[in-house]
């Protein structure tokens, strides 16, 4: 039972690998591109339109490889021959527009026409007084005059013109305006895009992005190819329009035989049938170049799809990389289990079972982190961060190793020594590189009864915190011992004979302390201790107390204590013995 679930799971991710080896297979050849269906045709609404050039000016920008760019370049030159014929047949068709009968525009194209009259005549006059200039003083008198006069009416006839085509009636001047804008536009170079490297993206993350960004890419070919086709078949409505216009126009005389008014009506005709023919023959011409437009775009999209499946190729083998890695990860999980359940200690299975389940984590996420991101490039930054969260991580371990070192000086502690760390006292019995091991011993008021447990402490308590040992290898106590006195005794004399007693069964422990202090208050050039027991009498409600403090060992005290104890018992019930001493 305990099985079942990572069952389902391997059995889930050995599903969703076949499915992405499915999709891997099916991609490693590109499918044709299957051209859209053109959008139904829908009149005409500026007279030069320039979206045409943007559009190839845009998507050049996005050609990232050779055959991209050529294609680019190539769709960009079209573009702009299509806008300059364009112009062409705009400014020309502009030309030919006749001002209004009546208003205002017709009275500021009348006198347009007036002042440009009076400017020629002017000229022609200017030219005749510099010819005269030479020959009398009148004559240069007269032409700077009439310099003067040129130039005043100049300016008036720019600021009519200004006039004219503020107000809309000088279509002409406007369609210059945006030629000579457009010319400065198209003298740019091409904003071809950063070449990208060759072969597929590396990494998940890149993959996607790459994905992306083709298909944005597509989108965008795909509805230049569809404005360059839908263009197409307008100029071909307009051509036909005009066609069947100038099919059903009556026939114009070869020659005038109705004076001079009849052959100027005639002029004026076979003008028109000219700029609607050379309307025609720009119409042709700017179909043409927008099917080669049109088929430009359609050999960039074959280029852009294959790149996409490629890519979808590499993508769907970094997602079977990643299904394979969580496979595997449960596959070992599941090993792990079945070995585990064969071991009788269930405490060493959990401990195991963690370690073993943490461990599989956080390969198969470096792992998982490697196929999506990929290998880290910035060496040196990446070792520095690392080098930084491993020392704040690792913190603790690392003061404790420079604990070790203090803890293995002279004035550390080693096996055997009685501590106390952290308010925690006994016996050491390990100091490792990175912890210190006590065996307690209760407080220093039951010292030398173990508690049965084993106290660890991380070993930066010697550089961060404090520790209590004894400064002598002997592990010299005070300790002390209290007694009530009988009624009926001398209780100074019974004190006495108490303390001398007790200095008698410690006068050695007592004079090898005072050697060992002395050899370590010598180092510092302090006073010696002494170690001679010391008894002092206390009232009671029950008596008098005598408490007795002596020196002893600390592993010793309690049976130490127990001797003194004897002793002072049967000194107690042998008076007599007691009084002779």
């Amino acid at each position: 039972m305990k099985l079942a679930r990572p069952n389902l799971t391997i059995t889930a991710f050995a599903v969703l690998l076949a499915v992405c080896a499915a999709g891997w297979v099916g991609t490693r050849e590109a499918s044709p591109w299957e051209a859209p269906e053109q959008a139904a045709p829908v009149a005409r609404v500026s007279k030069v339109d320039q979206e045409p050039l943007e559009t190839a000016r845009q998507l050049a920008a996005l050609a990232d490889t050779h055959a991209e760019q050529d294609l680019a370049a190539q769709a960009a030159g079209l573009a702009g021959q299509e806008v300059d014929a364009d112009f062409a047949t705009a400014i020309r068709e502009a030309a030919a527009i006749a001002p209004p009968a009546t208003g205002p525009l017709h009275d500021l194209a009348v006198h347009i026409d007036d002042l440009r009259a009076r400017i020629a005549a002017l000229q022609q006059h200017i030219a005749q007084l510099t010819k005269d200039a030479a020959k009398s003083n009148a004559a240069a008198d007269h032409l700077q005059l009439a310099d003067a006069q040129l130039a005043l009416k100049q300016d008036e006839l720019d600021d009519a013109q200004q006039d004219l085509a503020r107000q809309g009636g000088d279509e002409h001047a406007i369609l210059q305006r945006e030629q000579q804008q457009y010319q400065a536009t198209r003298q740019g170079a091409l904003p071809l895009g950063k070449l990208a490297p060759a072969g597929s993206p590396g990494t998940l993350r890149e993959q996607i992005q790459e994905w992306l960004a083709l298909g944005a890419k597509v989108d965008q070919l795909q509805a230049a190819k569809q404005d360059a086709d839908h263009k197409a078949l307008v100029l071909q409505q307009e051509h036909a329009a005009l066609e069947g216009k100038l099919g059903s126009a009556p026939a114009s005389p070869e020659n005038g035989d109705s004076g001079d008014d009849g052959t100027a009506a005639v002029v004026a005709q076979l003008r028109h049938l000219s700029d609607q023919r050379k309307t025609m023959i720009a119409l042709d011409k700017r179909t043409q170049i927008c099917q080669q437009l049109s088929a430009a775009y359609q050999k960039w999209l074959p280029l852009v799809t294959d790149r996409r499946h490629a890519v979808l190729h590499a993508l769907l083998a970094s997602c079977g990389m990643i299904l394979a890695i969580l496979l595997a990860a449960a596959i070992v999980k599941a090993v792990l289990a079945r070995i585990l359940s064969r071991e009788a200690d269930r405490r060493r299975v959990h401990q195991l079972s963690v370690v073993g389940r943490i461990a599989v984590h956080v390969v198969t996420a470096i792992a998982i982190l490697l196929v999506i991101f990929g290998a880290p490039t910035e060496a040196p930054t990446i070792i520095g961060l690392a080098g930084a969260g491993l020392t704040v991580v690792l913190k603790d371990f690392i003061v404790a190793i420079f604990g070790w070192f203090v803890l293995m000086g002279r004035d550390g502690i080693g096996l055997g020594d009685w501590v106390e760390i952290n308010g925690v006292g006994g016996e050491v019995i390990e100091v490792g590189v990175f912890k210190t091991v006590l065996l307690e011993m209760g407080n220093w008021t039951t010292t030398g009864h173990p508690t049965g447990r084993r106290v660890s402490f991380m070993n930066g308590y010697a550089i961060e915190g404090r520790y209590f040992n004894f400064s002598t290898a002997g592990q010299w106590l005070w300790d002390e011992l209290q007694v009530t006195l009988p009624t009926g005794r001398d209780p100074y004399r019974l004190a006495g004979q108490i303390r001398e007693m007790v200095e008698r069964e410690t006068e050695e422990d007592a004079k090898v302390a005072e050697h060992d202090w002395e050899r370590v208050t010598s180092q510092y050039g302090t006073q010696a201790f002494s170690a001679r027991p010391a008894a002092d009498l206390r009232p009671t409600a029950g008596g008098l107390l005598v408490n007795i403090r002596y020196i002893t060992r600390g592993p010793l005290r309690y049976k130490v204590k127990s001797r003194l104890f004897s002793a002072i018992v049967a000194l107690m019930q042998e008076p007599e013995k007691a009084a002779a001493v």
